[in-house]
């Protein structure tokens, strides 16, 4: 009798058990399809040779396979942010999801040259509305701080471990598969997910229930401004910087995004609110997020060359050299910033990552042709790891705290941006510092082997990699001023 009139306690913990339960498994879902999109920015890299050789492409051709995914990412992630906000972002994640798996199917089957990159071309477009739907349904499905800091690490372990992952991944497929399995792997994790997503994600409507609109020449200038930024800096990695294409998209990229904060300023209902990025701390974690980043696939970069190329290394082993990295980050992501995010305000945990990861690159610059794996490239793998996963967790939290549920779309997309942007930048700012240093070292030492001048271009870059992510720790430090999440309760 007394447990039927207690209604309170017969009938509340299980709804309450019932909804804990469904947000872990949406997580698993949300993890599931963002660590897809992290594979794919990297799994393609060391599969390039062997699909450049099957479908006869040429060497002028063959960064179009990269650079068709990064445009297409890089220049709609913040309308995909936008539009998940006004159709749902379930709906938003599951679309994004079908596309995907269409496109890597798409793209694993290609018969020629043009089919490949437009497939990759698709696969970014629908990345774009994928990456932002994923971290938003994060920020307001998780609020209570401690859940919140699990969630999040989740999030930051994928975002740092993802790329390392994809160049093992992509190693393993090519080598023992066929190049071609790079992409139809993304087919049954999609559905995977897919299935997975359609049972436990919540089923919220979206902000055209309210006569919102997307705002279209918003649209058309922010995402043509990106694509020219992006653009142009996958050209300065080929080109190189005093190119007139570089220089000419680059001005172009920033002048159309100019226009574009002008005329947002002015809107009633913009694509994009400025108060989201104007904020101190969104806009800190903004710039920690991108400067990380900067570092981090510049590392990639670097070292896939030193691996295969100066140590000759297989396409496996190149793999297998990354894991420290991954583990480090996992590490730090899952132990370290999960304890700490809700009792420690977020600057001490991103300025002090950001000055480790430094650290980590700074032990590069010692780096020479005949010096050893474990020597400096695992101590400097292991440093950044764990810098990386204590700038990444509290960067997506902050970055997304305190944004209207109808804005976390939007809000989770500028951070996408700030990794699009970031990935382009470490690639292209990177490869032209390494490659004008090697070329000043054969002048200076005309018989100097060519591996030992790639390794002191590889060293340089670090130096500079160390000194960008030095100046971020002061940055992040000053600019954000959030109080502990725990804090706010």
């Amino acid at each position: 009798m007394t447990a039927q009139t207690q209604s309170g306690s017969t009938r509340s913990p299980a709804p309450a058990i019932a909804q804990s339960a469904g947000r872990w498994l949406a997580l698993a879902c949300i993890a599931i399809a963002q660590l897809m999109v992290a594979l794919d920015a990297t799994i393609v890299n060391i599969a390039l040779p062997s699909a450049q050789h099957a479908l006869h492409i040429s060497d002028p051709q063959r960064q179009w396979v990269v650079t068709a995914y990064t445009l297409a990412f890089g220049g709609l992630v913040i309308l995909g942010g936008r539009v998940a906000d006004l159709i749902g972002r379930r709906r938003a994640f599951l679309i994004g999801l079908a596309g995907f798996a269409v496109a890597s199917a798409a793209g694993g089957a290609a018969p020629t040259f043009g089919a490949l990159v437009a497939a990759r071309a698709f696969q970014g477009a629908c990345a774009a509305l994928l990456t932002p739907t994923a971290l938003s349904l994060l920020a307001v499905t998780f609020t209570e701080a401690r859940e919140r800091a699990k969630a999040f690490a989740v999030f930051g372990a994928i975002a740092g471990t993802g790329g390392a992952l994809g160049l093992l991944l992509g190693g393993a497929l090519t080598q023992y598969l066929d190049w071609r399995w790079c992409l139809f792997v993304n087919v049954p994790i999609a559905v995977f997910a897919l299935l997975g997503g359609r049972r436990v994600l919540p089923a919220a409507p979206g902000a055209h229930s309210g006569g919102q609109r997307v705002d279209v020449p918003g649209a058309v200038l922010i995402s043509t401004g990106l694509v020219l930024v992006v653009y142009g800096l996958s050209s300065a990695a080929s080109k190189g910087w005093a190119a007139p294409v570089t220089l000419s998209t680059l001005v172009a990229g920033l002048a159309v995004i100019g226009t574009f904060v002008l005329t947002e300023s002015r809107r009633a209902a913009p694509l994009l609110p400025l108060r989201i990025v104007a904020d101190r701390n969104r806009g800190g974690s903004y710039l920690a997020i991108g400067l990380a980043v900067v570092a981090m696939y510049g590392l990639f970069l670097l070292l896939t060359y030193d691996f295969q190329v100066v140590l000759r290394y297989s396409p496996v082993r190149a793999g297998l050299a990354f894991l420290p990295l991954s583990a480090a980050v996992l590490a730090s992501s899952t132990l370290i910033s999960r304890a700490l995010l809700p009792r420690l305000a977020p600057r001490w945990l991103m300025a002090p990552g950001l000055t480790v990861a430094a650290i980590g690159m700074a032990t590069l610059t010692s780096l020479h042709a005949g010096g050893g794996y474990a020597a400096h490239i695992l101590p400097a793998e292991i440093l950044l790891g764990l810098g990386m996963g204590a700038v990444f967790v509290p960067a997506f939290s902050t970055a997304t705290l305190g944004v209207q549920p109808r804005e976390a779309g939007v809000a989770s997309a500028v951070a996408g941006t700030a990794q699009q942007i970031g990935a382009s930048v470490g690639t292209a700012l990177l490869n032209t510092i390494a490659a004008a240093a090697t070329a000043s070292y054969l002048i200076a030492h005309v018989r100097a082997p060519l591996p030992t001048a790639l390794v002191h271009g590889y060293a340089d870059a670090a130096g500079w990699a160390a000194a960008i992510l030095l100046g971020a720790a002061v940055t992040v430090g000053l600019l954000v001023t959030a109080r502990a999440p725990e804090a706010h309760s």
